[in-house]
């Protein structure tokens, strides 16, 4: 490995990873900040709350993007820089970790759902499909967006592990990312997790408020 490289192209993945494209998206067509109404999450989900399906498939699309990009670049071009799996790995690792503490919005970031997915893809499409498959037979059945992002969290390092020799070789470093992310899912999730145990967590479909609205003028 070169490490000169290595570092440079892990410390590029987390600024990518940094693009909060929820809050860029917002403003760029007009929205309200993602952060100010529904879940307060910067994502593709609270992005959708406020009615503008567009935006919400934009910025779930660029989320998954920079988990994708970073990773596919290093696999298909490292080695001419001498950099393999284990850069794969912590390029993966970053652009995830930009997404959840994100330097350009006060490390005040998203759950990293779609940025998580965009990972999976780039280290294996069958990977990434598979763990997609798991979110939506789980969202399909129970309704739930969380739910359905728990599972496909705890389902994408078992897949990658039973997948050795059959799909894949496994790589002890990815797989160490793999479980990383995974456990972050999880502490992100940890309110949707507490809200599914008491029954209030809002199932696919049903609106959140967005905050009170400005009074106009005369009222």
């Amino acid at each position: 490995m070169n490490y000169t490289y290595s570092i440079g192209a892990t410390l590029l993945a987390y600024l990518v990873g940094s693009l909060s494209f929820a809050v860029i998206v917002s403003k760029v067509v007009g929205l309200k900040d993602p952060r100010s109404f529904g879940s307060k999450n910067p994502g593709a989900t609270n992005v959708l709350r406020s009615g503008n399906k567009g935006a919400a498939v934009a910025t779930l699309l660029l989320d998954c993007l920079k988990g994708w990009l970073l990773v596919v670049l290093v696999k298909w071009y490292g080695s001419a820089y001498g950099l393999g799996d284990g850069t794969v790995a912590l390029v993966g690792l970053a652009a995830f970790l930009g997404h959840l503490y994100p330097v350009f919005f006060h490390f005040k970031g998203g759950k990293g759902v779609a940025t998580a997915a965009g990972v999976l893809l780039g280290i294996s499409w069958v990977l990434g499909l598979a763990t997609l498959a798991t979110w939506l037979i789980v969202a399909y059945f129970s309704r739930y967006s969380s739910l359905a992002s728990l599972a496909a969290a705890v389902f994408a390092p078992l897949y990658y592990l039973f997948g050795d020799r059959a799909a894949w070789y496994v790589d002890k470093g990815i797989l160490m990312v793999l479980f990383a992310i995974s456990a972050l899912l999880l502490y992100r999730h940890r309110e949707n997790i507490s809200k599914l145990l008491k029954g209030t967590e809002s199932k696919l479909g049903a609106a959140k408020p967005l905050g009170k609205q400005p009074k106009k003028a005369g009222k």
